[in-house]
């Protein structure tokens, strides 16, 4: 899987987002030194997002992440299952779900990779309030469990666009501190 390419935000993006916007870019990837890390293609069928929940769980415990893995666990099922729903299946028809712990914040690092390079609505989406208005849906828990949102065009060795990779951030603790 390589790396995707880092699109800078448009004057408009950077000039409309408030204090806690997340941006149009990813962090740079700290796969050289991460505390942990996991890897894993998911089919992307209705089943993929609890897939996902089923798979983090169990993997999160052994690699001792110490923050809340049930809201991590969830945080994946909506990534995953947004991709699956809003997104296009990469070839195979599969999603990537890839897992790795900042060793500098213990934050984790959720991304999931489909074969849209579009995110319609994505300011909304990372901006909106963690607070409970209404049933909660789909990538509303990122801001529910303080995390925080971006996206990116994932590119192939041409330049050329082939999909999107979607990040959440999540603190290792409720209040974001180590």
């Amino acid at each position: 899987m390589n790396p995707p390419t880092q699109r800078p935000p448009t004057p408009a993006e950077a000039a409309a987002a408030p204090p806690r916007a997340s941006t149009a870019t990813l962090l740079p990837l700290t796969e050289e030194s991460p505390r942990f890390l996991q890897f894993w293609p998911l089919a992307a069928t209705h089943n993929a997002g609890p897939n996902a929940r089923l798979r983090m769980r169990p993997w999160l415990t052994v690699a001792r992440w110490n923050g809340n893995i049930d809201q991590a666990s969830r945080v994946a099922d909506k990534l995953v299952d947004n991709a699956v729903k809003h997104g296009k299946p990469l070839p195979g028809g599969i999603v990537y779900l890839r897992v790795f712990g900042l060793p500098e914040t213990n934050e984790l690092v959720i991304e999931v990779e489909d074969a849209l390079p579009e995110f319609p609505g994505f300011e909304q989406v990372a901006n909106q309030s963690g607070e409970v208005q209404g049933p909660p849906k789909g990538l509303w828990w990122v801001a529910h469990y303080r995390g925080r949102l971006f996206w990116d065009v994932k590119s192939d060795d041409c330049g050329l666009a082939v999909g999107k990779t979607v990040q959440a951030i999540i603190p290792a603790t409720w209040d974001g501190s180590e």
